[in-house]
């Protein structure tokens, strides 16, 4: 059926709506694809690094309505998702981003740290695994991998994970922390004590040093110290009084945190 055909059977109103989309498609949509795309995309980063994940999710989902086939869009609204507390629908963004650009090891990442919020320790095994593959100092894929191996209680291979992730970062105290942490539940404890307590002569206001170091030194019957170390851990994270956010969202191992706990009673 040509055009005048189908013109033929539309009413006025419908052929005047179909004008007014030809000349929104024809006006608009360039605009924004030749000088409105880089600017979306930064608003939508900016509100998620600021916090303002509702904001950034709209936004997110307005430019993925224009651009559907942007790997990194696709990636950056599935993290905003699963810190809304969609990881499903997180998973879904990444999928789709990695089936874009399967190249790009960001979303793999972006897809295990979901995975982990959905206890699906496996599958986010896999995409760490992955990443390392492809990229074998890759901080973030080492990391998140010897959490993972602790929450499967296999700390000796979660203690050089956090050994490697230290060494391909040497400025994220973190790793080195549950490095210590892994030797702590290990049993090496001289090992554990002596990078913790290297850890807070260069970063004195890292709570989990504190806070770990508290545990091992109750745990040694120096009292004192650990009362010492810990009005200073407590008064940067109040968190680390709490046993379940320690197991559950920081992921302590279960001997240092069960001594955490015993100490605390006892106050």
């Amino acid at each position: 059926m040509n055009c005048k055909k189908i013109f033929k059977f539309l009413t006025f109103r419908q052929v005047k709506y179909l004008c007014l989309l030809i000349v929104y498609f024809i006006n608009v949509l360039p605009i924004y694809s030749l000088e409105n795309r880089e600017e979306l995309f930064r608003e939508a980063l900016e509100n998620s690094s600021i916090g303002q994940f509702n904001v950034s999710l709209e936004q997110w989902n307005n430019y993925l309505q224009i651009y559907p086939e942007d790997s990194a869009a696709l990636s950056n609204r599935g993290n905003v998702r699963l810190i809304l507390g969609d990881p499903q629908g997180s998973i879904e963004d990444q999928n789709y981003s990695i089936k874009v650009k399967p190249d790009e090891l960001d979303p793999y990442i972006n897809r295990g740290i979901a995975y982990e919020a959905l206890g699906l320790w496996k599958n986010a095994k896999d995409d760490y695994q992955f990443v390392i593959s492809q990229e074998s100092e890759n901080f973030s894929a080492l990391y998140n991998l010897a959490n993972v191996e602790g929450s499967l209680s296999n700390w000796e291979e979660a203690r050089n994970l956090f050994y490697k992730a230290s060494q391909s970062n040497t400025g994220f105290a973190m790793s080195r922390s549950s490095m210590a942490l892994a030797d702590y539940q290990l049993g090496n404890i001289d090992n554990a004590e002596s990078e913790l307590r290297k850890l807070i002569r260069k970063y004195p206001t890292l709570a989990d040093a504190r806070a770990a170091l508290t545990a091992l030194q109750w745990s040694k019957g120096k009292v004192g110290e650990a009362e010492s170390n810990w009005i200073a851990a407590i008064e940067l994270d109040p968190r680390y009084a709490q046993e379940q956010w320690l197991l559950d969202v920081r992921r302590w191992p279960p001997k240092p945190t069960s001594d955490l706990m015993k100490f605390i009673s006892l106050n």
